[in-house]
């Protein structure tokens, strides 16, 4: 189901994934969740090298094995999760605002502000190396 609103659960789900996915030793370059005006939904955005070396289709099947070991209540879909790669512009714009450590989980807010011509409506990130 795709996210028109974010709200605290959806934030602590997002932490809870990555969690897993650095347990497992999944490589989460950087991770957020971005509000997509266009489409009025929120996705959980998940930047790997993977997505270079394997390709998107299965990163994604990575990333739904790891949904599955999470206990309920879990309720971020794979619909609503993106994965990009870690040169893609939008992490880099985000990394000229911000960089975390590698294994990082943060919470910083980012809402209505430009980068390098690049308008983020709002964003939430966990981890932008």
């Amino acid at each position: 189901m795709d996210k028109t609103i974010l709200v605290e659960q959806d934030l602590k789900n997002g932490e809870r994934l990555i969690r897993k996915l650095d347990e497992l030793n999944f490589i989460v370059h950087s991770a957020f969740w971005l509000y997509i005006p266009e489409s009025d939904i929120y996705r959980l955005m998940i930047a790997t090298p993977l997505v270079d070396e394997i390709g998107p289709q299965e990163v994604y099947r990575k990333i739904k094995s790891t949904i599955d070991l999470i206990e309920e209540p879990f309720d971020i879909s794979l619909q609503s999760i993106s994965v990009i790669s870690p040169n893609n512009e939008l992490i880099k714009i985000l990394g000229t605002f911000t960089k975390t450590d590698a294994n990082a989980i943060n919470g910083i807010r980012f809402t209505r502000n430009t980068i390098n011509n690049m308008y983020i409506e709002d964003s939430y990130i966990y981890r932008i190396q």
